[in-house]
């Protein structure tokens, strides 16, 4: 089975969220027929700005659309690198894992709350704001695969320990 392309993921999403092509590119503040090429297949790569634009807009994650033109790592759902990773850790580094990505996910809540705190701030320009919409994104994403690594390396540990029990 091929996988989908930039521009029918990008198609299917929008058609799912009830949108025209006119009305997402309006709502993503991009040109009609930049999204016309990609979605046509046209541009297979399309600028990562413009992802990020449209990613919000048509609930697909940007991580994964960067993934889907070769740009980046898909983290969600995890992939076979990842668990593979964890999978290969011993009882004490899948502790020291999980401590450490509980660190991550603490100081990645922090650091959300401190930029909604901040959006607030009404002398802030739209590209200031704009880049504090887009730390939230981010941040959020990564707190939730870290979530999603927690529950494997719970998971991990369980095996672990029935492994241990039956010796």
């Amino acid at each position: 089975m091929q996988e989908k392309s930039i521009g029918e993921i990008i198609a299917e999403a929008r058609e799912k969220k009830g949108l025209s092509q006119r009305q997402l590119a309006k709502l993503a503040k991009i040109n009609n027929s930049e999204l016309s090429k990609i979605e046509a297949g046209i541009r297979k790569d399309p600028s990562p700005r413009i992802l990020r634009k449209i990613s919000s807009i048509i609930d697909v994650n940007y991580s994964d659309l960067m993934y889907s033109i070769g740009l980046g790592l898909e983290v969600t759902p995890l992939n076979y690198f990842i668990k593979n990773h964890y999978s290969n850790l011993n009882a004490e580094e899948l502790e020291t894992a999980e401590i450490n990505v509980l660190g991550s996910i603490e100081n990645s809540e922090k650091l959300v709350e401190s930029c909604e705190k901040q959006l607030e701030n009404e002398n802030l320009s739209e590209n200031e704001k704009e880049l504090l919409i887009h730390t939230i994104e981010d941040n959020n994403y990564q707190i939730n695969s870290s979530r999603e690594i927690i529950k494997l390396i719970q998971s991990l540990k369980v095996k672990e320990r029935n492994r241990n029990a039956k010796n």
